[in-house]
């Protein structure tokens, strides 16, 4: 343990809280590991994306040499198998190490799905691997003379399945917890007051009613109550929003947050699971696990296949066993269990999956969930957070209003002056604003003998004159009131929720400025051309209704969710559910999280927080609202796409099975066991190179808001209440 002196509520860096406004922190985005056990549940569960991947490169070696001394392989390629002693046991050998090593995820996933009744992908690959080994150990010991030989087909059929299962869990990603990044948000230590001095502790040794101290720019290391000092504290990690809040003596802090300009003592009134923070995180675990129940297209579709291949299976056995012909009865019904697993269907959402997840990349999308890129075709309704997703997220200089006989120019070059030496995001929008403006920037004037008041304002000599800076608060303080000049454009400013900051010369008030939270130029767009494709747009922000809904007429937005607290977030979205509404959730702050989980699909702004990215199926990789249309024409293109190669992969089992199990025999057509391994072959290219198509999607957010396309839904829509 380490002890320091006390300094009391001494301040550092006092002009940052000046102007009751604090820029959110930047958050380093936790890296991707590939190695990642990226499942808890499902086909995939204990499986790693390099698991797939090393099966997939070693199983690919061991295949080539079983392709070459294949005689069926030979036989439909016409050449002749290399021959010396021991050469006829190279493919059973390999392809028994194939089948036991490459296979053993699929076998155990079969195992799994058999358990648990619930057969689909896993199953059915697992059912056509056993079939063909043991048919092709049968022909290979000579055993009842069938020609089944299908070491070859057994070794593609495993090294595809390899590769689509590779590709899958690579697109799915592997993130880091989003439990995890909340739980980042705490300091590992906390300067505990112990009889006037602090001692370093950690932060799991803090209990309810012990002291700390919070430094400028320190993160208060539980929830509690301000016994001493007053400071502007950044809670954007927990809010989303970037204004600062002023706490002073008896005001709760959360832990997670961050004293911007002054030190503090803070009574721990909570700690542990009893935090803010963890109760976020309680409602993060429950909303991730209350929507990862899904299941993929493909594994609906190999459960329909399974059962359909099964039923033919036994059919053709007994058919050809009562018709006296037991050994077509064999080579028919291992033909058709083998055949019914074609790899079309192994690839057909993978590469789909793999090439959607490219094209969201260069159009700056990072996909993690599969379901959530499914699912962005059906949202009724987009959800954006305001702040720093719609608006710019750091307020600028909106209008300048100066008395009579002063310029708009000198009134931005004074009120710079005073400001240049605070580092506030404020006084940082009022110097560029005046360095934009052509006689400000001119004049050209600098202030000496700067000092600033937290929540007041702040002061300098510019020019030999005095000039005060500040808020409302200011003003009182100085006795001074508004000049009525100004009345009517302070008044406008306020009604639509815009921060005024008043300038004082040598006493007397010569001008106002509006400081607002700037709506993006790219917003517009976003909502009209949303809009155009049938998707509604609402809003949520914790700031007060008169700002939401000056913002929301703005945009020409459909509902706006004002002075929403930030545990009622989630609840919004659960609203619009209820509604029988599909919901699309853009955020970007730690409060976000809930809701980004429990919508159907949940959009991470990249330039937010670590939690709001863990909870998201996606993360925008800018903070361009137009992305979200990307997402869109993404989704329903390579929705059709999956449709299409599903089709065709099914199509191809609903022909071949039939004939594989005999049903036109008696007029000579006869599906054998090469040609139907050579159509399998055959439908996995076709669905390989529909899939490619998808690389001739354009994306580009700013094309595709300028031109509006895209087709509305024609499902009817509920009314919604603002």
């Amino acid at each position: 343990m380490t002890t320091h002196h006390d300094p009391g509520t001494a301040t550092g860096h006092e002009d940052t809280g000046t102007h009751g406004q604090a820029m959110p922190h930047a958050h380093a985005h936790s890296a991707v590991d590939e190695d990642h056990q990226v499942h808890a549940h499902g086909q995939h569960a204990g499986h790693s994306t390099a698991m797939f991947r090393n099966r997939f490169w070693l199983c690919l070696v061991l295949t080539l040499p079983v392709l070459l001394f294949s005689p069926m392989f030979a036989h439909l390629l016409s050449y002749h198998v290399p021959r010396f002693p021991g050469s006829a046991w190279i493919p059973p050998v390999l392809g028994t190490v194939v089948y036991l090593w490459g296979g053993a995820p699929f076998l155990r996933g079969g195992l799994t799905e058999l358990r648990a009744k619930q057969p689909g992908m896993m199953l059915l690959i697992a059912m056509a691997i056993t079939v063909a080994f043991l048919a092709s150990w049968t022909t290979t010991l000579g055993i009842g003379g069938f020609e089944l030989d299908f070491w070859w087909e057994l070794v593609l059929l495993v090294v595809i399945m390899l590769l689509g299962h590779w590709m899958e869990m690579r697109a799915l990603g592997a993130a880091s917890s989003a439990l995890d990044a909340l739980a980042a948000l705490l300091p590992d230590e906390a300067e505990k007051v112990l009889d006037g001095d602090t001692v370093i502790v950690a932060v799991a040794e803090l209990a309810v009613g012990d002291v700390v101290l919070v430094r400028s720019g320190a993160r208060v290391p539980a929830d509690g109550v301000i016994t001493a000092g007053t400071a502007e504290f950044d809670e954007s990690m927990i809010t989303g929003e970037s204004k600062a809040v002023p706490r002073g003596v008896g005001e709760t802090v959360v832990a997670g947050t961050v004293a911007t300009d002054n030190t503090v003592r803070v009574r721990v009134e909570a700690v542990g699971a009893d935090t803010t923070l963890a109760g976020i995180q309680r409602m993060v675990a429950a909303a991730q696990e209350s929507s990862s129940r899904a299941q993929a297209l493909a594994d609906r579709a190999a459960a329909l296949l399974f059962w359909f291949a099964l039923s033919a299976g036994l059919l053709t056995a007994v058919a050809w066993t009562l018709l006296g012909s037991p050994d077509d009865a064999v080579i028919r019904t291992v033909t058709v269990l083998v055949i019914a697993c074609p790899h079309a269907l192994g690839l057909a959402i993978p590469l789909v999956i793999a090439l959607s997840t490219e094209r969201a990349a260069k159009a700056g999308v990072l996909i993690k969930d599969r379901m959530a890129l499914e699912r962005m075709r059906t949202i009724d309704i987009v959800l954006f957070d305001k702040t720093g997703t719609l608006t710019a997220g750091a307020h600028a200089v909106t209008g300048a209003a100066p008395v009579p006989g002063v310029s708009e120019g000198e009134l931005l070059a004074l009120a710079a002056a005073a400001e240049a030496d605070s580092e506030h995001p404020v006084a940082r929008a009022v110097v560029t604003a005046a360095a934009a403006h052509p006689e400000a920037s001119r004049l050209g004037l600098r202030g000496t003998g700067f000092r600033a008041a937290t929540g007041r304002g702040v002061s300098a000599t510019v020019e030999g004159s005095a000039v005060l800076v500040g808020g409302p608060n200011m003003l009182r303080e100085l006795g001074l009131e508004s000049p009525a000049a100004l009345a009517a454009a302070t008044r406008s400013w306020a009604e639509r929720g815009a921060g005024v900051l008043h300038v004082v010369r040598d006493g007397q008030v010569i001008g106002a400025l509006a400081l607002e939270d700037t709506v993006r130029p790219e917003s517009r767009a976003a909502v009209r051309a949303l809009q155009e494709r049938g998707v509604r747009v609402a809003m949520i922000t914790g700031d007060a209704r008169q700002v939401a809904e000056a913002v929301g007429a703005d945009l020409g937005i459909d509902e706006v969710f004002a002075e929403v607290l930030p545990q009622d977030k989630d609840s919004k979205v659960v609203e619009l559910q209820d509604r029988g509404m599909t919901v699309a959730m853009v955020g970007d702050g730690v409060n976000d999280a809930p809701a980004l989980a429990r919508a159907e699909v949940g959009i991470a702004i990249g330039a937010g927080t670590d939690v709001a990215m863990e909870s998201a199926g996606v993360v925008l990789a800018g903070n361009d609202p137009r992305t979200v249309l990307s997402m869109i024409d993404l989704s329903r293109a390579g929705y059709r796409k999956m449709l299409q190669n599903l089709v065709w992969a099914a199509g191809y089992n609903v022909v071949a099975v039939p004939l594989a199990a005999g049903v036109l025999a008696p007029a000579g057509i006869v599906l054998s066991p090469a040609v139907g391994a050579v159509l399998m072959s055959a439908s996995t290219i076709v669905v390989a190179l529909n899939a490619q198509l998808l690389r001739r999607l354009d994306l580009d957010p700013a094309r595709l808001a300028a031109t509006g396309t895209g087709e509305p839904r024609p499902a009817e829509r509920p009314a919604v209440a603002s």
